[in-house]
C-alpha cells in the first residue's frame, strides 16, 4: 500500500530530478506523469499508483511549496473532468496508452459533443447519425453549446447509430478528431460578449472503430459516466472559505460600508452561509468518491452551485448600485476559460445565467435528485419503449 510517506519522497525525488526552475513546463508535467504523481488513484502506467484517492493532497502540497508548474486545470477541465474517468473505465488499453497522458498535460484539449439543437435537456433523444462505412464510421449532425470547440484537438462524442430501437438503446459513444475533415466549429456569441460556446457540425466525418468507447447501442450507458462525473466537476470543486462567487461580494460588503442596508446584510448572511454549506458538503462528495464512481448526488452540488452563484451575483449588482451596472468590454473573443472571479460584478451576473442551462439543466437535475436520491416516483415517460424513428419531433 501506498501511503503519504512515500508518496512525500517520491515528489521529492521528482522535484530533485527536475528541477521545476531549471525544467520547462512540458517537461516537467511529462515527468509528473510517468512519476505516477498526476492523479494518484489512477493506476500505475496511466499517470498514478493505485493509491487512495485521498493521498493526491499529499502530492499537491509538496509541489505547492516547491512553486511546481500545474496543468492549468480550468483550461482542460472537459478532459480531467469528463473525458479521462470515461477513457479509463471503458477504453481499451491502447486507447488509455494514446489519450491520457497529453490529457493531463494539457498538450492536447478535449470538448465534450453531446447537446443538440432538439436534444438538450432530453439528451437521449439525440439525432446525430452515425453509420458503419467500412472499419469505421461516417458521422453526420450538430451539436451546440461546445465549450472550448475552437482550442479541442479531441472531442468526446455520442451518436445515434441505431434508429430502430427506443432512444436511449440506439446510441454509441466515440472520440471525435476535431481536426479531421467534415468537422466546422462556429462561435456562439453569449450575453457577456464572449463566445466560449460553440455550435459544431458534423458533414460525413469519419471515425475509425478504433476510437469507440464501449460497445455498439452502449453509449447512453457509458454517457452516464461522463455525466455525473460533469456535474462534480462543476458542483464540487476545491474552494476555500469564502471562495467562489461569495468571496467578492464579502469584499466589497467590508471595503464599502456607505453601500450596506440591513436588507442586504440579511441576505448576504444567508448566501454566505448556503455557500459555506455547499463548500463543506462538496468536501464531503469528493471524500465518497475515493469509495468509487460519482451518483446522483454530483446533481445535487451542481442545483446547488447554479442557484446560488446566480443569488449571488444578483446580491452583488445590487449592492453596487450604479457601479454595478458597468461592464468593461464587449468585445467579441473567444477565451480559453471562464474566470468568474477576475472580472467585475456585471460580467458575473451575465456569465452566471448560464450555469442552470450548462452541464444538465436545473429541471433535469431537480427530477435526478427526485428519483434516484430521493427514491421519489418517476415521471411517466410514453416514449421509453418506442423507436427513436417513430418518436414525434
Amino acid at each position: 500500500m501506498t501511503d503519504s510517506a512515500e508518496l512525500r519522497d517520491r515528489t521529492r525525488e521528482l522535484l530533485a530530478a527536475h528541477s521545476p526552475a531549471a525544467a520547462g513546463r512540458l517537461d516537467f508535467l511529462r515527468a509528473r506523469f510517468d512519476a505516477g504523481l498526476a492523479w494518484v488513484h489512477y493506476p500505475e502506467g496511466l499517470g498514478g499508483l493505485g493509491a487512495p484517492r485521498s493521498l493526491q493532497a499529499v502530492v499537491d502540497a509538496e509541489l505547492e511549496a516547491a512553486d511546481a508548474p500545474d496543468n492549468d486545470p480550468r483550461r482542460i477541465g472537459i478532459g480531467l473532468g469528463m473525458a479521462a474517468p470515461t477513457i479509463l473505465r471503458y477504453g481499451t488499453e491502447e486507447q488509455k496508452q494514446q489519450y491520457l497522458r497529453p490529457l493531463w498535460t494539457g498538450e492536447e484539449v478535449w470538448c465534450q459533443l453531446f447537446s443538440e439543437p432538439g436534444a438538450g435537456s432530453d439528451l437521449a433523444a439525440l439525432g446525430t447519425r452515425a453509420v458503419r462505412d467500412g472499419e469505421g464510421w461516417r458521422v453526420n449532425g450538430q451539436k451546440v453549446w461546445t465549450s472550448s470547440a475552437h482550442l479541442a484537438r479531441w472531442a468526446i462524442l455520442i451518436a445515434r447509430t441505431d434508429p430502430d430501437v427506443p432512444k436511449h438503446q440506439g446510441i454509441t459513444y466515440f472520440i471525435c478528431d476535431m481536426t479531421d475533415p467534415g468537422v466546422e466549429v462556429r462561435p456562439l456569441r453569449q450575453i457577456t460578449g464572449e463566445a466560449e460556446f460553440n455550435e459544431v457540425f458534423l458533414t460525413d466525418v469519419r471515425i475509425p472503430d478504433s476510437r469507440r468507447l464501449g460497445d455498439v447501442g452502449d453509449g447512453w450507458r457509458v454517457a452516464q459516466t461522463t455525466l455525473m462525473n460533469e456535474r462534480v466537476s462543476i458542483g464540487g470543486m476545491r474552494i476555500p472559505c469564502e471562495g467562489g462567487m461569495i468571496g467578492p461580494v464579502a469584499k466589497t460588503w467590508r471595503e464599502r460600508p456607505e453601500l450596506r442596508t440591513h436588507d442586504l446584510h440579511q441576505r448576504l448572511l444567508r448566501l454566505w452561509v448556503e455557500a459555506e454549506v455547499a463548500r463543506l458538503t462538496g468536501e464531503r462528495l469528493r471524500q465518497q468518491l475515493v469509495a468509487g464512481q460519482p451518483g446522483p448526488e454530483g446533481s445535487g452540488m451542481k442545483l446547488a452551485f447554479a442557484r446560488l452563484n446566480q443569488e449571488i451575483s444578483g446580491l452583488e449588482v445590487e449592492l453596487l448600485g450604479e457601479d454595478g451596472l458597468l461592464y468593461d468590454d464587449w468585445t467579441m473573443r473567444r477565451p480559453e476559460l471562464v474566470d468568474f472571479t477576475g472580472r467585475e460584478a456585471g460580467y458575473r451576473y451575465l456569465r452566471s445565467k448560464g450555469n442552470s442551462i450548462e452541464g444538465g439543466t436545473s429541471e433535469v437535475l431537480l427530477n435526478i435528485v427526485a428519483e434516484r436520491v430521493l427514491g421519489l416516483p418517476p415521471e411517466p415517460r410514453t416514449d421509453k419503449d418506442v423507436a427513436w424513428k417513430d418518436l414525434a419531433r
